[in-house]
């Protein structure tokens, strides 16, 4: 049954409304693609919660234009979605495959069309096989291929194209697939993954440069972030917490913002990379805004005394780690076990203003939703209704917010969880692929329809891009 709530508060006139996707999880298609490193990774036995591939994922491909058309319908402005490297260069390197690029060609101009900025993300973990073959992130190369095949995306659907995101998520991509190994590529190095950390950093200052050359502009990137909180006031307790908020928050925003690796990780990387500083000049090319995928916040202490793999999130972490995950209580759960603490994306955005000041770019929520089953998805309701008001305060205090995106338009190929957890704004039926709008569409919708937030238009091909601020 429908809750009556108040309505949202009012947002900036220009804020840009939008919902996010990934090419993996949703496109389906495979066989007109090169081979991804999740192709090898899902064959395995045992990685994928329900054994399901993305062969067919919600054949976003040849019904593009039935999903256009629920975006264009829902009256937000903007549509994030990812481009699959290896569509375009099936080998991740050298020939282009025209049938990939022609794909992206049809979408932007169907978005175009119904009145919706494209927003293409440029890598959401699908390396080409060929590439992670011949070493993946762990080196350097791959952010040279990474910042070829950005220019090539650009050259042809650039044009068109208002807005971009280099990665998506490097931290995730580099604990879950290198350090503990539950995503592809599988890997188990644990620290030892760092350089696939920085390989990708490198990566977007190597394609911002590539897109810039290309014309592109107001470009941006999607890092996850959320507030870690000690277990406890113990210094052994504040000290784990610090290092998890390294590996996590800091890793990621300060090479990209202040131009510098937290102390304790340039310590560590710097036997790895001969020349850091240069590389952290690349790594730090002026963006235009800053992304932010926000979940959860994490409650994080010292090991256990009692040592032993632990279950936390729908992770398996080793006990060698030199941190403990614990329980956040006292909150409801989304059905992946997630806590919903909408105040902790206040906080968020808070300490990001604090911590770097002036150097912060404007920022965007990227990302930002939750899995819940069935058609009328109350809880989902509640949890964007909480996330958008934590975000109006963050506002209201002088945070500089641009825009927002609701993950995910449609239900789709939850990675390791499989077919399991359900993000969607639009329910997919993957036996008949039919979408069915949940209760939290036409909620958005109304939602979006009370802002009355115009729309900017699209440029004209061959047009430069708008100035961001």
């Amino acid at each position: 049954m429908a809750t009556t709530r108040a309505p949202l508060p009012r947002f900036p006139r220009d804020f840009l409304w939008g919902v996010s996707t990934s090419a993996h999880q949703i496109e389906g298609a495979a066989d007109e693609r090169g081979p991804s490193v999740w192709d090898a990774f899902t064959a395995l036995p045992g990685t994928v919660k329900d054994s399901t591939t993305a062969a067919v994922a919600c054949d976003h491909v040849r019904r593009y234009r039935e999903d256009v058309a629920l975006i264009r319908d829902l009256g937000v402005g903007a549509y994030r979605f990812s481009v699959s490297w290896p569509r375009v260069l099936p080998r991740g390197t050298g020939e282009v495959s025209e049938r990939g690029l022609d794909f992206y060609d049809r979408l932007v101009d169907e978005l175009c069309a119904a009145g919706v900025r494209p927003v293409p993300t440029l890598f959401h973990w699908d390396t080409p096989l060929a590439v992670a073959e011949a070493g993946g992130w762990l080196v350097r190369d791959t952010a040279h291929r990474f910042a070829e095949y950005a220019a090539v995306v650009a050259a042809r659907i650039g044009d068109r194209v208002p807005k971009w995101i280099t990665l998506n998520e490097p931290a995730e991509h580099t604990l879950l697939g290198h350090a503990l190994g539950q995503h592809a590529p599988g890997q188990q190095l644990l620290f030892d993954a760092l350089p696939a950390a920085h390989h990708q950093l490198l990566g977007h200052g190597l394609a911002v440069r590539a897109l810039r050359a290309a014309g592109a502009g107001d470009i941006g990137v999607a890092n996850s972030h959320g507030p870690t909180w000690a277990a406890s006031d113990a210094a052994a307790d504040r000290e784990a917490a610090d290092l998890y908020d390294v590996l996590l928050n800091r890793l990621f925003s300060d090479p990209l913002i202040a131009g510098r690796y937290p102390e304790v990780i340039a310590e560590l990387l710097g036997a790895e990379v001969p020349d850091l500083d240069a590389d952290l000049s690349t790594i730090s090319e002026p963006i235009d805004w800053y992304g932010i995928n926000f979940y959860q916040p994490t409650k994080v202490g010292a090991p256990l005394a009692d040592a032993a793999a632990t279950e936390f999130a729908g992770l398996t972490l080793p006990p060698e780690l030199p941190f403990s995950p614990r329980p956040i209580s006292g909150y409801p759960t989304t059905a992946f076990g997630w806590p919903v603490v909408p105040e902790a994306l206040t906080e968020l955005l808070l300490t990001l203003r604090d911590r770097y000041a002036d150097r912060l770019p404007p920022l965007i929520i990227t990302e930002n939703g939750c899995s819940y089953d069935g058609l009328d998805d109350q809880e989902r309701i509640s949890y964007l209704d909480g996330h958008l008001r934590a975000l109006h305060r963050a506002l209201e205090a002088g945070v500089d917010v641009r825009g927002y995106f609701v993950w995910s338009l449609l239900d789709n190929f939850e990675w390791a969880e499989g077919f399991a957890q359900r993000f969607g704004l639009v329910h997919v039926d993957y036996a008949t692929q039919r979408r069915t709008p949940k209760a939290s569409y036409g909620w958005l919708r109304q939602e979006l329809l009370a802002q009355n937030a115009p729309v900017p238009p699209l440029p004209e091909p061959g047009a430069a891009p708008p100035d961001p601020r």
